[in-house]
């Protein structure tokens, strides 16, 4: 009776893989009380699994093979052009300049022994520190100021643009943005400019007088009057050899003084010198002109008693002290003009080079900072300001810390960039100065390809550079490792 109830529940199922109502029950799937469930798969019951078994491969297997086989070409270029040449300069390092005797350790105490390389190790180290500290904080300030600007995104565009120049042709614009004549060299123009305007400027550089006037050598480039001065009896301290672009836009011509009392010395200063031919020596003609601003002093037993300066016609004063004294154009009248900073000499060729450096990568920092500004929580920078933070709290204490992580790519970045550096200095530094402003990726140039060439020392400057940039690689790995744990 039992299995009759069980045969009549059977006959009362409906068929398999149909439901209640005549529906049908998806494929692969049994009863269990009325509702279908998913039926076994593989060797039990007797439906192919879609894992390993019998007569089929591994799908994990087969894509391993084809991921290899399409990295295979990159491997082999990996090979060839990076780990083949990195493993043969050690090899190589360790030979001698010909490369048929070991040298052992010899080149890599060269390193340190050599002046050039040691201040080539100097200058990277100088490198490493400031160019991508002044880089990356250029950057950040760039980034939050131009945030809340309008005219913001012009701004970056402007300060980006100097990345899409080649290191070379950056390198020929700061060569000539150095150069020492103030008439070429920008930075010299505008420092002149800015000296000459606190600063007294030079007056006539190389004036001199002729061997018939009345003045006379008196040594460290002054001059003095061949007899000493009389009230009443008007000087004449004519010169020549004064360039007309040296001579003051304000000069007139000059004139005789007018007759002075008091016992006062009078005089007048001039150019002797007419354009077009013409003229006495020692006799003031109608075109020339008075030399303005030169400083006269009477002199008695070499002391200065008193001074006074001409005016634009040349005409000078003296008080009456200057009875009997000898007149002095002093040699500050005929120093060199001042002709600004020798920025490509040996003292500022590196600091200049990395201002060359700084100007093409502050752009770079700056859009990678204003990217991660960008994703701040504006929540929490609002609730700082809500508590009474001022700006410069918010930016040491929320903005800063938050942006840490991209600070950290920028810097790291960077750090690796500079110790590379080579086509800005190579271009920039002349060849008077290139000693100085050496650095490690140059003195691998020149050590190697360079006159009296040594690849042995050019191969243990390669090594040194992979060491010191070896270390900041796997900072930078460890940081984006712990950033993807995260």
């Amino acid at each position: 009776m039992t299995t009759a109830a069980a045969g009549g529940a059977d006959e009362a199922l409906p068929a398999d893989n149909q439901q209640p109502g005549g529906a049908s029950a998806p494929a692969g799937t049994q009863r269990s009380g009325g509702a279908p469930v998913p039926a076994p798969r593989g060797p039990a019951s007797g439906r192919p699994s879609l894992g390993r078994g019998p007569g089929r491969g591994s799908v994990t297997g087969t894509r391993r093979v084809i991921a290899a086989l399409f990295l295979l070409p990159a491997l082999v270029l990996l090979g060839a052009l990076v780990v083949y040449p990195i493993v043969y300069s050690v090899y190589r390092s360790f030979f001698d300049q010909a490369g048929t005797g070991f040298a052992g350790f010899d080149n890599y105490k060269a390193l340190f022994t050599d002046d050039t390389i040691r201040t080539a190790v100097k200058n990277n180290a100088v490198w490493v520190v400031f160019a991508p500290t002044i880089s990356t904080a250029l950057g950040l300030i760039f980034a939050v100021l131009t945030e809340r600007i309008r005219w913001g995104t012009a701004f970056k565009l402007i300060v980006f643009m100097p990345m899409a120049i080649s290191m070379l042709a950056a390198g020929i614009i700061f060569r000539l943005v150095y150069d020492q004549a103030p008439e070429r060299g920008v930075a010299n123009a505008v420092w002149v400019g800015v000296h000459d305007t606190f600063a007294e400027s030079a007056g006539f550089p190389k004036a001199h007088p002729l061997p018939v006037a009345p003045l006379k050598a008196a040594g460290g480039g002054s001059f003095v009057t061949k007899t000493p001065v009389r009230a009443g009896e008007p000087v004449q301290l004519p010169l020549v050899g004064v360039l007309p672009a040296k001579m003051p836009t304000d000069a007139e011509p000059a004139r005789p003084p007018a007759p002075a009392g008091d016992g006062k010395i009078t005089g007048t200063a001039w150019l002797d010198f007419t354009k077009g031919g013409g003229g006495k020596p020692n006799v003031i003609d109608a075109k020339e002109l008075g030399l303005k601003g030169i400083k006269v002093e009477a002199v008695k037993d070499g002391e200065v008693v008193a001074s006074a300066t001409a005016g634009a016609d040349g005409v000078f004063t003296l008080p009456a002290s200057a009875e009997g004294a000898e007149l002095r154009l002093p040699a500050s009248n005929f120093k060199e003009p001042y002709n600004g900073v020798d920025w490509l000499g040996p003292s500022f060729v590196t600091p200049g080079i990395i201002g060359s450096y700084v100007w093409m990568w502050a752009g770079f920092a700056m859009v990678l900072i204003a990217a991660g500004l960008a994703g701040l929580p504006r929540e929490l920078l609002e609730a700082a300001r809500v508590d009474g933070a001022n700006e410069w709290q918010v930016f040491r204490r929320i903005t800063v810390p938050l942006l840490a992580p991209v600070l950290a790519v920028v810097l790291v970045t960077l750090m690796i960039n500079v110790l590379k550096i080579f086509d800005l200095v190579f271009i920039i530094a002349p060849g008077s100065s290139q000693d100085d402003a050496n650095v490690l990726a140059l003195q691998l140039y020149r050590s190697s390809f360079g006159t009296d060439a040594d690849l042995g020392i050019g191969s243990a400057i390669a090594v040194l550079l992979l060491l010191l940039v070896i270390p900041v690689m796997l900072f930078n790995i460890r940081r984006i490792r712990k950033e993807g744990r995260r």
